[in-house]
């Protein structure tokens, strides 16, 4: 997903990728509770967006293959791996948040010598955390989450609670482009209410529980005036209740 500001509006324009069945299937799943449905709720849940039923079918044989997907007696659910994945984006929605005294949490990585891979794993984990890297080995963020933390010896990864003296505004606008998170935001919101077919709203909001996955989430006084945060997840919410009930069907 790419963003351009308009130099004659301003509004953001946001560049979508293309929708897929194997998008669709996905959202079909990871929008619904439990995450599983038969084969024929999937097919027609992907016929608004103009997806046959024979591509759906290949999809999820190929999902299957790649260990997307499990599949028992003609139903299809999310493998472990995407089960994660619907964790996270369910946190992303739904962030269980406290409210905050003005302590922030600091990570610290402290092993040397790790390799390139373990190194990445590390840094993936610790953005899920929504903690941002202030410098090489510092993480930061307000302690105004809750949530459990990656299980590491302390020879790896030590974790503090600090109250840095840098003002707090300043620190979350150093650590975090608020700027251009909320106007990509706007530039989907945009996109959403423009979206006349299906296809097109579906791929608008696909592109905004993506985005939120990169949400912050940070207390109301750090964040900019009309920070579109919770916009943009009722508004990704309203939709995944729609194409929930579309795939359950009228007896669903």
């Amino acid at each position: 997903m790419r963003s351009n500001v308009s130099a004659q509006s301003g509004e953001v324009e946001v560049d979508l990728p293309p929708l897929s069945a194997r998008s669709v299937v996905l959202s079909l799943l990871l929008g619904s509770h439990p995450p599983e449905l038969p084969a024929k709720d999937l097919v027609r849940g992907v016929e608004p967006f103009g997806v046959g039923g024979s591509t759906v079918r290949a999809a999820l044989s190929r999902m299957v293959a790649a260990g997307d997907l499990r599949r028992t007696d003609g139903v299809y659910r999310l493998s472990d791996r995407l089960l994660e994945r619907r964790r996270r984006q369910d946190d992303a929605l739904h962030p269980d948040t406290r409210a905050w005294d003005g302590d922030w949490e600091m990570a610290v990585i402290t092993a040397t010598g790790r390799g390139p891979a373990e190194r990445a794993e590390l840094r993936t984990r610790l953005s899920a955390l929504r903690l941002a890297e202030l410098r090489e080995g510092v993480w930061l963020r307000p302690a105004n989450l809750s949530r459990s933390w990656p299980v590491e010896p302390d020879a790896v990864l030590q974790h503090f609670v600090t109250r840095p003296a840098t003002p707090p505004r300043d620190l979350a606008a150093r650590l975090w482009p608020l700027g251009a998170w909320s106007r990509t935001a706007r530039g989907l919101l945009a996109r959403v209410e423009r979206a006349r077919t299906p296809a097109d709203r579906f791929t608008a909001l696909a592109a905004v529980v993506r985005h939120l996955l990169a949400d912050p989430v940070l207390p109301a006084a750090l964040l900019p005036a009309d920070w579109p945060g919770q916009v943009l997840r009722t508004a990704y919410e309203r939709y995944r209740r729609e194409i929930a009930a579309t795939a359950s069907g009228p007896g669903g």
